[in-house]
């Protein structure tokens, strides 16, 4: 099948498809592509989740705005289906590539899952089919690793036997469904008439502007975006624990200074995590084989995974403070996801967290209204408790009934990271905030 032929098919609707990986990105994309008007077959090697998706349910927890219904729909009209066999994938016109690309303790790739993929659909890739890598990689990594293992297993030849291209998730929690909706996207063709099918294919569900280029620059711009992220909230970290030397405010910095025109300073917070941003700035430096003139990512980086020590820097004085020691104190921890109204925990900040506090000897409680292992009571889990430590901010922490706790713990005090907790709303409490120079 030429892409003139694929073209075609994707105009009337005809062309089937494929996302591997039914988690946080293939699942809601899968859902947009079968309400578009065609078939679409998910993969994915977690059992329970192919189960959960064929009875028309959705594994990703969390709010998620539509999704539930779009899942639902689809299944339920024969749209969208779930497997985990890829010999399912004998007829298929286009591929989607959407599984986890982590890094390693050493900073660099971790390609098993995308490799295992990869060797799977190389045998079963039909003629003429179109592979789409969204999975964020390491600029480089369409051509010196997707493209020789699909010509190794499939036996065929790029641009001949089948097409290929990347074009980056651009997703977050919370969001999936908008953001696949509404961010815009670039398309990566190994040549340019394949972005021109890949850009077209993207215009029947994205709503904002697709650019077409070439691999590299697409593996290059969601990479540097990311990092881009990373580094400013490194520097917004970076003057947070500033101002709390000097006194100061950073919230009421941070809207003073972004009055002026072209300043935009990110928020500060206990940490940053997902599955995106911790990674991708270490995915583009180790991309280049001499990464020595590098200093301002990897610096942001270590600011960043810093802050969860920080935390328990602030906490560790906030006890003092109430003649208090750590080892013997019970802590109670809000928000064990990475992000707000998800159940994402990858990378979660609070991880690193509860593992810093129990190599501390600490005894711990954890709260997270989205995560099934943490959704006690409250109230009943602060009672006895020492601190709360907020390290998510969930919109259930914004209504904490401060007044409830008064009863409940043994001592009082709130350790604030993402600016929950208002200083007339302490009733009683030493309030430390991540920030903030003031102790209330």
């Amino acid at each position: 099948m030429s892409l003139t032929d694929l073209r075609k098919k994707i105009d009337n609707r005809t062309a089937k498809l494929t996302v591997i990986g039914l988690g946080y990105v293939g699942l809601p994309l899968a859902a947009t592509l079968a309400d578009c008007g065609f078939h679409v077959l998910g993969v994915d090697v977690k059992a329970w989740r192919v189960e959960t998706v064929n009875k028309g349910e959705n594994p990703i927890g969390g709010e998620e705005p539509g999704l539930n219904e779009l899942i639902n729909k689809n299944v339920a009209s024969g749209s969208l289906q779930a497997t985990g066999d890829y010999a399912d994938l004998h007829d298929r016109d286009v591929v989607f590539v959407n599984v986890e690309t982590p890094v390693g303790d050493d900073h660099k790739p971790d390609y098993r899952a995308l490799i295992s993929a990869l060797y799977s659909l190389g045998k079963v890739i039909p003629k003429g089919a179109l592979v789409i890598i969204e999975s964020t990689i390491s600029p480089g990594t369409m051509q010196q690793i997707v493209q020789p293992i699909l010509e190794e297993e499939s036996g065929g030849k790029l641009n001949v036997d089948f097409y290929l291209g990347n074009c980056p998730e651009r997703v977050m929690p919370g969001k999936l469904l908008a953001n696949i909706r509404n961010m815009s996207r670039v398309v990566g063709g190994a040549n340019a008439e394949t972005a021109a099918v890949m850009a077209e294919l993207y215009r029947l569900f994205v709503k904002a502007e697709i650019d077409p280029t070439d691999w590299i620059t697409a593996e290059l711009v969601k990479t540097v975006e990311n990092t881009y992220r990373d580094v400013q909230i490194a520097f917004a970290n970076e003057i947070a624990m500033l101002c709390e030397q000097l006194g100061a405010d950073v919230w009421h910095v941070r809207e003073l200074v972004n009055k002026t025109p072209h300043r935009d300073i990110h928020f500060p917070g206990a940490g940053v995590g997902g599955h995106c941003i911790p990674k991708d700035p270490w995915l583009l430096t180790s991309s280049i084989p001499d990464d020595q003139f590098l200093k301002l990512i990897p610096t942001a980086r270590h600011i960043n995974d810093g802050m969860p020590a920080h935390m328990t820097s602030l906490l560790e004085q906030g006890l003092k403070r109430m003649g208090k020691n750590l080892a013997q104190s019970n802590i109670l921890i809000l928000g064990y996801a990475y992000l707000e109204g998800s159940d994402d925990k990858r990378n979660s900040p609070s991880a690193s967290l509860v593992q810093m506090l129990q190599d501390r000897c600490a005894s711990l409680r954890v709260h997270d209204p989205y995560i099934p292992a943490y959704q006690g009571n409250l109230y009943e889990l602060a009672k006895g408790c020492d601190a709360l430590v907020i390290m998510t901010a969930h919109k259930e922490y914004f209504s904490l009934e401060i007044t409830k706790l008064l009863g409940r713990m043994r001592s009082l005090l709130i350790v604030d990271g993402r600016n929950v907790i208002r200083e007339d709303e302490a009733h009683g409490f030493t309030l430390i905030q991540l920030g903030k120079g003031s102790v209330v």
